[in-house]
């Protein structure tokens, strides 16, 4: 079944507000305007998008250290995520959470995460929210390649199965944890495959087709609100940049390599998709993106203008 024209072209935009947006974050850490690293989402905008385009506002994510991404896709406001990143008060923290933790929870967004493996917990729990509240909400957690070697990940697994939770567990394997190539230090031919001991129904799906991704995740939607449990789906995809700003990313790959990923572009992807329909042309998306680029750089404005927290603040949101 075709997916809907105007979910394709919400998507694409989609994808663009990611990358401009990360592209933006870049150029705000140039100067000095945030505290911190960011661990850039460029080159994976498919599987955030794919995803969060199959939930409903009141679903759930958990997200990681790599978040802008997933929160863009499922409607942080990028002014406020913006103000986030650079520690203002006008952030969806406050300023207080910074690049790796955004959250909203008026969107579902329970928390982008620094713990590798963090949300498993967070995702898990809220799936079992929802069901004994008798809802019919789903929770996504993100997470990846490395944090599917952590041992809270099999047993949330274990938890979601026996009581059919509605989770869905997305690995985003970009093919290397931090500097380290996963194939050296995960074992197995797919990590799709650590579900089935579990009875969780899994797939592995082309990370940079945000198409394959939504069709994928729609019917783990299904099947997670209509009762039947949890999903597992590993997406293959690819960072373009380093593991943060801080890492040039070409020490431990080739250029080459970098390339030949880049080539596969989930952006252009879904302009080629969308011309090929013949049902928009290259001006219309060409207007989309200009417009996707003026709402970034107000952002970064108004987050340039917005102030910092008041030191009185220091001990409020503290609970632990």
């Amino acid at each position: 079944m075709a997916v809907d024209q105007r979910i394709l072209l919400d998507m694409y935009r989609g994808m663009l507000r990611i990358r401009h947006f990360e592209e933006q974050i870049w150029n705000v850490y140039s100067q000095g305007l945030m505290h911190g690293l960011a661990h850039l989402y460029i080159g994976q905008e498919a599987v955030a998008v794919g995803v969060c385009s199959t939930l409903r506002d009141d679903d759930y994510i958990t997200s990681t250290h790599r978040g802008h991404g997933h929160c863009v896709a499922k409607g942080g406001k990028l002014d406020a995520m913006m103000a986030e990143v650079m520690g203002k008060v006008t952030g969806h923290c406050r300023g207080k959470g910074g690049s790796m933790h955004i959250a909203d929870m008026s969107m579902g967004i329970l928390g982008a995460n620094g713990i590798v493996g963090g949300g498993f917990g967070i995702a898990t729990g809220a799936a079992l929210s929802a069901k004994m509240r008798k809802t019919d909400q789903v929770a996504v957690c993100f997470f990846g390649d490395g944090a599917s070697n952590q041992g809270i990940f099999f047993e949330v697994m274990n938890m979601a199965a026996i009581w059919s939770l509605p989770v869905i567990y997305v690995c985003e394997n970009n093919q290397y944890g931090e500097y380290t190539p996963t194939d050296s230090v995960t074992a197995g031919k797919q990590i799709a495959d650590r579900a089935k001991p579990f009875g969780i129904p899994s797939a592995v799906v082309d990370g940079s087709d945000s198409i394959a991704v939504y069709e994928v995740v729609e019917k783990a939607v299904k099947r997670a609100r209509s009762g039947k449990g949890p999903s597992m789906i590993e997406c293959d995809t690819y960072r373009y940049r380093g593991h943060h700003v801080g890492d040039p990313g070409t020490a431990y790959r080739s250029q080459e390599e970098i390339d030949e990923q880049m080539d596969k572009d989930p952006i252009k992807r879904m302009e080629q998709h969308l011309l090929g329909k013949g049902d928009v042309n290259e001006d219309a998306l060409a207007e989309i993106e200009t417009a996707v680029e003026q709402e970034v750089l107000d952002a970064v404005e108004a987050a340039k203008e917005a102030p910092y927290p008041d030191v009185k603040e220091v001990t409020e949101h503290v609970f632990a």
